[in-house]
């Protein structure tokens, strides 16, 4: 982050200023174990914390200021203080003006799934040509996407923001910030329900990261998805559609799949892609339509794609002793677990190995989460997974579901938390399985994965 004036910051934010505001700051921290010298301190509240109870460790660390919404200064005679009323509604403005100022472009990207793949793809192909800033992790909320504007050197050219959303009017608050010159939605499915009530709500939802585009900025949408398309027709900006359909400005064609990738065809160039999956196909294609519209060719992309490396528990192949591993527990919803599920199958067929399924609940569906649930089970079964180990109270929905469907001898082991579900792993897993490890964030299959290597390592 370039030098800002403390003095130039209060007039933005509107605060009520003590101390000395003639200094200067260059970063900006919420994290009171990080923060460096010289740097200014948001003091947010959350569910676990409160940054105010932190502001003498920051000022002993040498920040410049802190904002604070609580009445302290008196407390912190000689250090600079300012008062708002909402921290994080301040840190959002400081942000929408220091990114007005800022001389990067700004591609900010959302969508139900394939955000962070897709934002490391850019990076990935971008950087060796520009230079680039991306979010820090899934930093895609209103403190995230400030935190990666701050992010940015002085010297970058371009940023590489997610913008996420679990309730109504998040997009539309996060694209007034990040005033995206490339806007770039993946895709749209049932994800956040609970929040939304409907696919099409959540369409609408995403749509609105248009709201802030620059005046001369592009719109890129998946054409596949037909719902998508339909709400663009009376956006009044420039669209850019990617996918398989023949109706779409940029096509995937020839879609191989193999065991670690696939390989496909964009605009007559053969692309090898090292991350496996049909989902992965589609941020890959998603990817290519942003990076053209800074001056790459096909072959640029195509060269640069093939080393991109795996996203860590996005459909990451780990190789555990003689178990191979899809680790995709970030997170999870019906059309990601469809994705995943085709890709066990695949890979599972080709290897000949037994396809294990380790499955937990998918959070936040709403009214119609029983339902969706019993539709994995269907999936399950379709995608002919022997074993399948279920984790919470919804996944086993999915495991009677998947065992009234299945032709087949399906076996079938249920645990109410994952520590149970690590305690008999043993049991069941047997050297040479390939296994897919997915769920909601809440239910933590990350714990699954570190069991599995320490029993097979």
């Amino acid at each position: 982050m370039k030098s800002f004036s403390i003095t130039a910051l209060a007039q933005i934010i509107k605060a009520e200023a003590t101390g000395d505001t003639s200094g200067v700051f260059a970063g900006v921290n919420t994290d009171s174990r990080t923060i460096k010298s010289g740097e200014c301190f948001f003091a947010v509240a959350g569910e676990n914390f409160d940054g105010h109870d932190y502001i003498p460790d920051v000022f002993a660390k040498g920040a410049a200021c802190a904002v604070v919404s609580k009445n302290i200064a008196d407390k912190f005679a000689g250090c600079c203080i300012l008062r708002v009323c909402d921290t994080v509604k301040a840190l959002g403005e400081f942000a929408a003006e220091y990114r007005r100022q800022a001389g990067f472009k700004v591609i900010a990207i959302t969508g139900s799934v394939g955000k962070t793949t897709a934002r490391q793809i850019i990076y990935h192909v971008l950087r060796n040509h520009f230079r680039c800033h991306q979010s820090p992790k899934s930093f895609n909320n209103s403190i995230g996407v400030p935190l990666t504007l701050f992010g940015a050197e002085p010297e970058d050219e371009i940023v590489i923001a997610e913008l996420g959303t679990n309730h109504p009017g998040e997009i539309a608050y996060l694209t007034q910030i990040a005033q995206p010159d490339i806007a770039l939605i993946t895709n749209v499915h049932p994800a956040h329900l609970e929040g939304f009530g409907s696919v099409r709500a959540i369409a609408q939802e995403k749509l609105s990261i248009s709201d802030g585009l620059q005046k001369n900025g592009i719109l890129i949408i998946n054409g596949d998805n037909s719902l998508l398309v339909d709400a663009c027709r009376n956006k009044n900006v420039k669209i850019l559609t990617f996918g398989k359909s023949d109706g779409c400005d940029i096509q995937v064609k020839d879609i191989v799949p193999a065991d670690s990738g696939s390989r496909f065809t964009i605009e007559g160039v053969q692309i090898s892609l090292p991350l496996p999956g049909p989902g992965n196909v589609e941020n890959a294609v998603a990817a290519w339509a942003v990076c053209k519209q800074f001056g790459l060719t096909i072959e640029d992309f195509a060269r640069a794609v093939k080393t991109i490396p795996a996203v860590s528990m996005r459909t990451e192949l780990l190789q555990i002793g003689n178990l191979t591993v899809l680790d995709d527990c970030y997170n999870a919803n019906p059309a990601s677990m469809r994705n995943a599920l085709e890709t066990l199958s695949h890979i599972g067929s080709s290897k000949n190995r037994r396809p294990v399924f380790i499955c937990g609940d998918m959070a936040e569906l709403g009214e119609q989460t029983k339902v969706f649930h019993a539709e994995l089970g269907n999936s399950i079964a379709r995608a002919k997974v022997q074993l399948l180990i279920t984790v919470g109270n919804l996944a086993k929905i999915a495991a009677d579901a998947a065992q009234k469907t299945a032709q087949y001898n399906l076996q079938t082991e249920s645990f109410d938390d994952v520590s149970s579900a690590c305690d008999n792993l043993a049991k069941f897993i047997k050297d040479d399985d390939i296994i897919l490890v997915k769920g909601s964030r809440i239910v933590r299959l990350e714990s699954v994965v570190e069991k599995l290597k320490e029993i097979f390592s």
